[in-house]
């Protein structure tokens, strides 16, 4: 079985499934898809999307907002406590820096940044960090607000072995997306050699992002086996020993027994 460590389901095309939400649930348990995490990136959004996951067992969600949004609601420490006390929020964000899609003064993001980060440290849930083009303010900035205390996810890696090392240290795991199938991702392939057994995670950043062989089109939760056949392949070990891996470091980061 696998697992896909952050998708987002609710901007998924779902024309190939008859525009239904539960022809997608059967197909994603075909592909032997046991559990989804349907990550948040803005607050519009946020109650549509709790609503779509939170009556499936196979399903669950974080609560944030992503760095590069820039419009609507934006949520104090108390209000973020609030709404990721919820039982289907296992983790806070996506938040983190982006200094490519951003410029000019980058304060607002900074401090939305540290409010994630208390907020998951409160809660004691993992935090779900997108960093790019930022990795030392992003590095600073989790040491200074003390993150190795809640840990999370650099989810869709694309950085180098020595943030990786760092990362590591601050009680982060390391969350391969379908980049890591593309030939140019030499960095990031050399990472996914290297990452302790104990301590990756896979996912698809679905619609975004398709590997190899679908790079271009549009993603789906079923495509993560292309990133585990991936990581097996540079592991030099077997699809079902990435699979069974990846999927015991999930229930072990966010404190899961079994599918809630």
């Amino acid at each position: 079985m696998l697992i896909d460590s952050h998708c987002h389901l609710d901007r998924i095309d779902l024309g190939p499934y008859q525009n239904d939400f539960s022809c997608f649930l059967k197909d994603a348990e075909n592909h032997r898809i046991e559990h989804m995490l349907c990550i948040s990136i803005d607050m519009d959004a946020y109650p549509a999307m709790l609503d779509l996951v939170k009556d499936h067992p196979q399903l669950s969600a974080t609560v944030g907002v992503h760095p590069n949004a820039h419009d609507g609601f934006e949520p104090t420490l108390e209000q973020l406590l609030e709404l990721g006390s919820h039982p289907k929020v296992i983790g806070i964000g996506e938040t983190g820096l982006d200094n490519f899609r951003s410029s000019g003064d980058l304060t607002r993001q900074h401090d939305r940044f540290r409010t994630h980060i208390r907020a998951a440290k409160a809660l004691n849930k993992p935090l779900i960090v997108h960093t790019r083009e930022a990795r030392e303010d992003t590095l600073r900035i989790l040491r200074e607000e003390g993150a190795e205390t809640c840990g999370g996810i650099i989810h869709c890696f694309t950085e180098n072995w020595e943030f990786a090392e760092q990362a590591l240290d601050l009680n982060f795991y390391i969350s391969f997306s379908g980049i890591v199938t593309f030939n140019s991702a030499q960095d990031i392939k050399e990472v996914a050699k290297k990452v302790p057994a104990d301590r990756f995670l896979i996912e698809t950043d679905s619609p975004y992002l398709a590997p190899v062989p679908f790079r271009g089109k549009p993603n789906y939760p079923t495509y993560v086996r292309y990133v585990a056949e991936q990581i097996a392949e540079l592991r030099n070990t077997s699809f079902e020993e990435i699979a069974q891996i990846s999927t015991r470091n999930f229930y072990t980061l966010f404190k899961m027994n079994q599918v809630i």
